[in-house]
């Protein structure tokens, strides 16, 4: 049976490291549960210094191989990414000009780049071609350097931000189309971005349900009643 222990301190950190010292453990070996919060009384004292009792279990040996394995592959992916972002904040650092600023950032295991500056227009193009464009190349460096499938986004002037809001907009105003008029739409031809941006603003709704159809890059989404 795993060994157990109940510790004491004046906070939570101070007793988890009075815990870990007496079962000579680190933090990821052990199970905390917190027992109680109280004030304790002093006969010399008004002011009573607040108490917090934890209980405190060893993992069993299984279970902590497990966890510091995960640890460190953990670890390690955020190791390569942030290598990969290196690469792909070269890459954009070449191609614009000295005036536009690019900041790469690893958010969720996912690298965003944003880019902002004077006329960056051209950097989005017509319904976001551009961008997209831009998105695939610095995918494709992502993927060239990791031994697993990095997302990487790429944003130009809050273009994104912009454009799901009007495809939200959208996704309600055609899904209120087909509840009037009972027949299924099917959309323009979008990139997977946008095609989630619209499955996700219709997903919960009771009358419509929405999939995809089609091949790359003219892959649709259909809008149809349940």
């Amino acid at each position: 049976m795993p060994k157990s222990i109940i510790v004491e301190g004046k906070t939570t950190a101070e007793a988890i490291e009075k815990g870990l010292k007496e079962l000579n453990a680190t933090k990821n070996m052990v199970e905390i549960k917190t027992i109680e919060e109280e004030k304790k009384r002093s006969f010399y004292s008004i002011l009573a210094p607040r108490v917090v009792k934890i209980e405190m279990t060893l993992k069993e040996e299984k279970n902590i191989k497990t966890a510091t394995t995960k640890k460190r592959q953990i670890n390690k992916n955020l190791e390569e990414i942030e290598k990969i972002s290196e690469k792909i904040k070269e890459f954009f650092n070449s191609i614009l000009e000295k005036d536009v600023k690019c900041d790469v950032k690893i958010e969720d295991f996912c690298i965003v780049v944003k880019i902002n500056g004077d006329n960056i227009s051209h950097l989005i193009g017509y319904r976001g071609a551009t961008i997209n464009a831009l998105q695939v190349l610095a995918t494709a460096i992502a993927n060239k350097h990791s031994t697993s499938k990095t997302v990487v986004i790429v944003d130009v002037g809050d273009y994104r931000e912009k454009r799901k809001k009007i495809l939200e907009d959208l996704a309600e105003k055609i899904s209120q189309r087909v509840i009037k008029t009972r027949k299924s739409i099917t959309l323009d031809p979008m990139t997977a971005y946008e095609r989630k941006v619209i499955h996700t603003k219709l997903q919960n709704s009771d009358r419509v349900k929405t999939f995809s159809k089609g091949e790359e890059p003219y892959r649709k989404v259909v809008i149809t009643l349940k």
